[in-house]
């Protein structure tokens, strides 16, 4: 995965291959780094969604740590106690794969006991075909289903059935609960790490002006690498609560700060996929940006927080409501809106066909506009 050279933020992107593993562990390189304020790296082995360079995983040898002999169904383990991390590691391995593509490796998680392995949309873009590598030591083909972009979210089709599907957690953690995180950073298969939960309905700065999908995520301490992404967080219960999905890295200042798209999110947009291949989500039709003290100079406007538009879609639902270019979006529904990151939280909470109310400032003038928001269009991921 590629670093951004304006931002720290990354995506936990695909490893790469044995020789070009030893240079990622020497240059972190492999990590995904989206334009931000903060650098965060985003943690999957394969393509990298917009402005994001990944590392190649092809050619990593795979080696068979736990479970039972390959090509055989991984047999029921027995519960384990909550917080006993050796049992829930040893129960949760045949439900977390790796997934190899042309250009780098990921991490997935099993989704369904026919074989359907829930991961990243930026782990798997770019490629029809993957190989899909269990804890059993088993590898199988695996066919792209159906992706979504905006929540950086795929299904992948493995030819392999009677897989043991884990417990999908529908709720939110609670800050300060343990957290484990089951993947394959750097192309070390079968590998966990733990911490706690550390926060909820987390959005990157900065990450608006590249990507979609940084909004409204856990946050963990529990360490997350280039790799990870789309593998498995999962509680003291052995329920899985999260699916990685990036990290800030220490080159910038951060430690132990890593993200991960909640379990509910998952499930609910995994289920629209499978209906009909395609998530839907709510379209405002404009070009969220930063507003700073300089842009509000220029804009000849006495306000020290909002969203400035920066572009409008005329024939969309911001720009029939009469949204304009140079306006500021100060709030959703009262919602205050302190950054472009909020605007896509709060539009992610909404459903095409809702109606929502703005609160906009333009120049001297405060107004109050109602936009009717539709489906999002076909190949539109902004």
């Amino acid at each position: 995965m590629s670093t951004n050279a304006s931002s720290g933020l990354r995506r936990a992107a695909p490893a790469r291959s044995a020789a070009a593993r030893r240079a990622a562990v020497r240059t972190a390189a492999g990590s995904l780094v989206l334009a931000a304020s903060l650098a965060l790296t985003a943690c999957t082995g394969s393509t990298p969604p917009p402005e994001a360079t990944e590392t190649s995983a092809a050619g990593a040898t795979s080696t068979a740590t736990s479970g039972s002999t390959a090509g055989s169904t991984a047999a029921p383990q027995a519960p384990a106690a909550s917080g006993d991390i050796p049992r829930l590691v040893e129960n949760l391995a045949p439900s977390v794969v790796t997934i190899f593509t042309e250009g780098g490796l990921g991490s997935g998680v099993v989704y369904s006991e026919d074989g359907l392995i829930l991961t990243n949309e930026h782990v798997i873009r770019g490629n029809d075909r993957v190989e899909i590598a269990f804890a059993d030591g088993q590898r199988v083909e695996g066919t792209v289903r159906a992706a979504d972009p905006v929540t950086d979210l795929a299904l992948v089709q493995a030819n392999r059935t009677g897989l043991p599907k884990p417990v999908y957690q529908t709720t939110l953690p609670q800050v300060g609960e343990g957290a484990l995180v089951l993947g394959s950073p750097l192309g070390f298969e079968n590998t966990a790490t733990s911490g706690i939960i550390s926060g909820l309905h987390r959005s990157i700065p900065g990450s608006a002006s590249n990507s979609l999908s940084l909004v409204d995520l856990i946050q963990t301490d529990a360490p997350i690498s280039p790799g990870n992404s789309g593998g498995a967080v999962i509680n003291m219960r052995g329920e899985i609560i999260g699916i990685s999905e990036a990290y800030i890295p220490p080159s910038a200042g951060a430690v132990a700060l890593g993200f991960a798209i909640p379990a509910a999110t998952a499930v609910e947009v995994a289920e629209e996929l499978l209906a009909d291949g395609t998530a839907e989500h709510a379209y405002l039709g404009l070009t969220p940006g930063e507003l700073t003290a300089q842009i509000a100079e220029q804009l000849g406007i006495d306000a020290s927080t909002g969203v400035v538009v920066l572009a409008v879609d005329e024939d969309g639902p911001a720009g029939r409501a009469g949204i304009r270019p140079g306006d500021v979006l100060e709030s959703m529904e009262g919602a205050e809106l302190a950054s472009p990151e909020k605007l896509l939280a709060e539009l992610r909470n909404r459903n095409p066909g809702d109606t929502v109310a703005f609160k906009v400032k333009r120049e001297d003038q405060s107004l109050d506009l109602k936009a009717d928001l539709i489906d999002r269009p076909t190949g539109n991921n902004r």
